[in-house]
């Protein structure tokens, strides 16, 4: 008789490519291009490939997306960086993805959240579990309700600010 963890353990080995990167091959190679809006450094780098993530390109993404304002840089998620690549490969986008937020040291968000009621005092972008992002050509409601449908993590959305912030923590919207 098969056990009940092993049963749940291979069922979810069998779902887990589709879980990972939105129906491809969990080992499928993994690319990302962004554009850091405040620093204007652009990236475009295979990240994950032969099933593993490459710690060189992980740094290098975690560079661009560091802290504008400290130059502190921080580990970035990478079921994050999969999110987003997923979102842009949704888009078919071929040009990078905007990021307006990556990585925010604590002094930042701080700051951010005394001029701000809408920063959290315990936002995920201390952790690098947050991006708040843009994709040239996809319009702002379409990219929230296309990661709303990932139901991969929170999801914020500010028109007015021009962006839709994508979270690898529990869902919720706002």
């Amino acid at each position: 008789m098969i056990g009940r963890r092993r049963l749940l353990a291979g069922a979810l080995g069998l779902a887990a490519p589709s879980l990972i990167a939105g129906g491809a091959s969990a080992a499928a190679p993994r690319r990302l291009s962004l554009l850091n809006l405040h620093t204007g450094e652009k990236l475009a780098a295979t990240y994950f490939e032969a099933g593993r993530y490459l710690p060189d390109a992980l740094a290098a993404l975690n560079h661009v997306l560091r802290d504008h304002r400290t130059g502190e840089a921080h580990a970035m998620a990478p079921g994050l960086l999969d999110l987003v690549a997923v979102l842009a490969g949704r888009f078919g986008a071929s040009d990078a993805v905007q990021v307006i937020s990556g990585y925010r040291s604590p002094a930042s968000n701080a700051a951010l959240h005394a001029r701000s009621g809408g920063v959290a005092t315990r936002s995920l972008h201390m952790q690098g579990m947050a991006m708040d992002i843009r994709i040239p050509g996809v319009a702002l409601a379409s990219l929230r309700d296309a990661a709303l449908a990932l139901g991969r993590g929170g999801v914020g959305f500010y028109p007015a600010s021009d962006f839709v912030h994508v979270d690898v923590g529990r869902v919720r919207r706002w």
